[in-house]
């Protein structure tokens, strides 16, 4: 009986832990081995504070089905194949590789195309960088790029899969489409998931396009996207403040998102990314860890480079994180010229007569305490596999 009671207390104690566990969806293009997309993941699915629901892929910064093959092997190797992986959008809503091409002799070059190729800019940590545990406010130096970048690769067609470093995986996706995923899963725990967006937004603009309840069901979005002012001489910001490459990849997607009736949204800005750098000490400090997560960091992470993703995940985690936010009006510039996927906001005062929500745009952080909480979730084992919540 003594035994009964004892396993009894045990169970109920690891169900009040799932319970107060959040739930998060993720949806990201997750480029890989290694590098921003995998890692923003990886907070969320090393946290012991989430139940990550599952993974939606978009293209982005690669095509859907690399991402998709990229992300299966990394939840292998850090022991998380729990998680469920459906497949989204191939392409954005409107814009195509095509006419951005031929736009571009008409309203010049933008630096970082994605799946459609790389661009000038390369990525390797500077000499003139930010030392890690700084906390100055000096303008941002622009990165450089290593000869083994596993993000500036050839260009090749959506469905090819080029040679994977880490190998092929062995699981596969899930049969249901992203978007209908997504939509399950709000449904399933109505007000209780957050969305955490690092990509392009095709796939929650055709979940909310599909289901006009689906944002309201939600606690929120977390999205990695937008730049208001960035301070840097990176000239991919610095002559162009307002351009964001999430954002400009699919402008109607991010449009449709913005102006869905969110409980809250969370917006990681360029502004904010640009202060943050996953620096060669932060690498070192990962890999002293023995654990799959750091072992996969130290073998796949080759770039020094802007913690987009990982930064707006952390948030989610912990929003102290954030030193500085500032709440707007947030869209996107439809028009079909040199400011097309470009963020536009207003204040209350100058606000235009349409249907704007309201979005928190994180401007500045408390870098030491990421940096800090970051290597913390890389070192860690992994957490216990998820149950049904």
């Amino acid at each position: 009986m003594r035994q009964f009671s004892a396993l009894f207390v045990v169970l109920c104690l690891t169900l009040a832990t799932q319970a107060q566990k959040r739930l998060v969806l993720i949806d990201q293009d997750g480029s890989g081995p290694g590098g921003s997309n995998q890692m923003a993941m990886m907070v969320l699915l090393q946290s012991s504070q989430v139940h990550v629901l599952g993974i939606t892929m978009v293209t982005g910064n690669a095509w859907r089905d690399e991402e998709a093959q990229h992300t299966l092997r990394m939840l292998e190797l850090i022991h998380r194949t729990d998680v469920p992986v459906a497949l989204g959008a191939v392409f954005p809503l409107v814009r195509t590789q095509k006419e951005t091409q031929l736009e571009a002799a008409l309203i010049g070059n933008v630096d970082w195309l994605g799946a459609w190729g790389g661009g000038p800019t390369t990525l390797v940590e500077s000499s003139s960088a930010i030392p890690a545990n700084s906390a100055s406010t000096a303008i941002p130096t622009i990165p450089t790029r290593p000869a083994n970048s596993v993000i500036y690769q050839k260009t090749h067609g959506p469905y090819e899969i080029p040679p994977m470093p880490e190998g092929a995986p062995t699981t596969r996706p899930i049969e249901e489409d992203a978007a209908h995923f997504l939509i399950r899963q709000v449904h399933a725990h109505p007000h209780q998931v957050t969305i955490y967006a690092g990509g392009p937004l095709t796939n929650i603009a055709l979940a909310i396009s599909i289901d006009p309840h689906f944002a309201e069901l939600t606690q929120g979005i977390v999205l990695m996207g937008g730049s208001l002012n960035p301070q840097t001489d990176d000239p991919e910001f610095s002559e162009s403040p307002r351009h964001e490459f999430n954002f400009w990849f699919d402008p109607e997607a991010a449009h449709i998102t913005l102006r869905a009736p969110w409980p809250r949204i969370d917006v990681t800005t360029v502004d904010i990314s640009i202060k943050a750098r996953f620096t060669e000490e932060m690498l070192n400090a990962i890999a002293k860890s023995p654990n799959p997560a750091a072992q996969y960091i130290a073998k796949y992470s080759q770039e020094r480079y802007y913690m987009w993703d990982e930064l707006a995940a952390a948030a989610l985690l912990d929003p102290t994180l954030i030193t500085k936010a500032r709440d707007v009006l947030m869209d996107v510039d439809l028009t079909h010229g040199p400011g097309y996927g470009n963020t536009l906001t207003w204040t209350d005062q100058l606000r235009p007569q349409t249907n704007l929500q309201k979005v928190h745009a994180q401007l500045d952080l408390d870098l030491p305490r990421f940096q800090k909480l970051f290597i913390e979730l890389m070192s860690a084992p992994p957490p216990p596999a998820n149950s049904t919540p």
